[in-house]
Parts: C-alpha cells; sequence; structure tokens
C-alpha cells in the first residue's frame, strides 16, 4: 500500500492558442538565467564588467544546447536512427535528452570564442561560471519531472516519485526512485561547496572549475547507478558512468597538479576588461617657483571696494 509518495505533474505542455509551452524548456530557461545571474555577480565582484558575462553566454548557451544535444545523439543513436524509429525526433529536445558532458564541451568552445571577443581569459570564465553552471543543472534537472522521465527502481520509500506515463508504447504506473531529485540536491550542495571553496582559498586557473567536475562526478555517478531508462553498456557499466569515472580522474589529477600554481594578478584574470571605475583626479597646477606674488593694494578705499 502506498502511504506517501511525490505525485508527478499532471501535464508539462501548455498552449498558448497554436503555440505549446512547455516546462522542460522552461526549466532549462530558468537554469540558464540562473546562471548568468549568479556568474554576473561574481564577475562585477572580481571588477569586470557586467555586460561581459551577457556577451560571452550568448555565445557560450547556443554551442552548448546544439552539444548537448549531439552528445546525447551520438551515445544513443538507436532511439532516432534505428529500423522503426522516426530521425526526425533527433530535433524534438523538449521530449529530454540533452547530455551534461556535451553541453560544457561544446559550450566552452562558444564560451572561447566570445571570451576572445573581449579579451578575457577563458581560465577566469571558467571559474566565474562554475557555481552558477551546476546551479543551472540543479533548476534543469526539474524538467526531467515535469517529462516524468530519468527514475530508478520501484520504492516503498515516501519521497518515491509516482509515475503514470507511457515509455515506448508500454504503460508505466507505480513508485519509483526519484533520481532526478536526488541530482538536483547533489548540484545545490556542489554550489555550496565551490561558493565556500572559493571563498576560503580562491581557486584560479580552472581550479574551481576542476573542483566543480570532479565534485558533480561524484554524484553524478552514484546517481547514475539507480536510474532505469535506456542506456548504453561497456562492460557491464553505463556509459555515462565512464565518462564520469573518466572526468573525475582528470579533474582530480589537474587539481594535484596545479595546487602550486601562483595566484594570477587582477589584470591577468580579467584581460582587456579591466573595469576602471573612475580616472584619478588631475592633480592643481602648482605655481612656478619664480612666479610673483599678487601684488596687495595697499589703499584702503580700493581694498574695501574688492571686498564688497
Amino acid at each position: 500500500m502506498e502511504l506517501a509518495y511525490i505525485p508527478s505533474p499532471s501535464q508539462g505542455v501548455w498552449h498558448l492558442g497554436p503555440v505549446p509551452i512547455r516546462a522542460y524548456a522552461l526549466c532549462i530557461l530558468a537554469g540558464i538565467a540562473a546562471a548568468m545571474w549568479l556568474t554576473r555577480r561574481r564577475w562585477v565582484k572580481l571588477g569586470g564588467r557586467a555586460d561581459d558575462i551577457i556577451d560571452i553566454c550568448l555565445w557560450a548557451v547556443p554551442f552548448g544546447i546544439v552539444g548537448g544535444r549531439l552528445y546525447h545523439l551520438i551515445t544513443d543513436p538507436e532511439l532516432y536512427f534505428e529500423s522503426g524509429e522516426q530521425p526526425i525526433r533527433a530535433l524534438y529536445i523538449w521530449d529530454g535528452g540533452l547530455g551534461i558532458w556535451g553541453a560544457v564541451a561544446l559550450g566552452a568552445v562558444g564560451a572561447w570564442i566570445g571570451c576572445r571577443r573581449k579579451g578575457i581569459p577563458l581560465a577566469s570564465f571558467a571559474d566565474a561560471l562554475a557555481p552558477g553552471l551546476i546551479l543551472a543543472q540543479a533548476i534543469g534537472r526539474w524538467g526531467n519531472y515535469f517529462n516524468q522521465e530519468l527514475y530508478g527502481d520501484a520504492t516503498t520509500l515516501p519521497w518515491g516519485l509516482k509515475i503514470d506515463t507511457v515509455v515506448n508504447g508500454t504503460a508505466v504506473h507505480g513508485v519509483f526512485q526519484p533520481t532526478f531529485l536526488y541530482e538536483s540536491l547533489w548540484d545545490l550542495a556542489v554550489c555550496g561547496l565551490l561558493l565556500f571553496a572559493d571563498r576560503r582559498w580562491s581557486f584560479h586557473s580552472f581550479r574551481l572549475f576542476a573542483l566543480y567536475v570532479a565534485a558533480y562526478t561524484v554524484g553524478r555517478g552514484w546517481i547514475e547507478s539507480l536510474r532505469t531508462d535506456h542506456a548504453n553498456v561497456i562492460f557491464g557499466v553505463r556509459l555515462n558512468d565512464w565518462t564520469a569515472l573518466i572526468l573525475f580522474l582528470a579533474s582530480v589529477g589537474f587539481l594535484i597538479v596545479s595546487r602550486n600554481w601562483p595566484e594570477p594578478s587582477l589584470q591577468q584574470r580579467l584581460g582587456d576588461s579591466l573595469l576602471v571605475d573612475s580616472e584619478p583626479e588631475a592633480a592643481p597646477d602648482a605655481e612656478p617657483e619664480d612666479a610673483e606674488p599678487e601684488s596687495v593694494d595697499e589703499d584702503p578705499k580700493t581694498q574695501s571696494t574688492s571686498n564688497s
């Protein structure tokens, strides 16, 4: 008997006339907005211009969305391109299917282009972005909730997720592990860790971004093992687990190698975007040493007139 569970939303799409408003897309957009807000605050606090982050994100976000979709298509091509499937569905990003590692990889290319145009070191932008990026992931995961996807095994836990949907033509009813919720909470914890670590030890030179990768992959590896959705398997391990393991080792290795790197100067961190709030006031012109003192009129009448 199900005594308690988390109910799934009754719908994930609303229509404004002929225009569908999809909850999945709204969650992704809300995550992007939160990431830009937090990154902008961090960048301005460092001394950069607020508009820098907006300009760079105009490159990074589209690249990231395309990269996330390409990663999903490359790692799960059978869902779209095998006999009997509909290849056109490869374009339906609102149905889910944005791989974070593809989004980060291609998003980095877009960020590099934006940083190059602004004269900002990519490392500085990446470190400023890291807490905002994991915050965006925490918010974006709720799109899976509205799509009733990415859940785990059946459970009797009071925080189990009630699913009532159809997957590949098969009706699914029951209470399952809410893996989307686990990952969202883990992402929020990682965001807090990054903000604390940066304030406590002043991470720089891609080191905060590496800490983000290491911390996120630890949780992702555990949560991935709970999921029951389709995934390709290599040597009995889900592909995303292999990706998480490789990235964890690479990020930890980078943190060890870079632990004694000197902290860059403010100019090096901000590049050409160094913000100068105001020009120093010019000192008043000094009087030449050989200038004669102004003559003083000794006539009392003249003096009285000049003071009136």
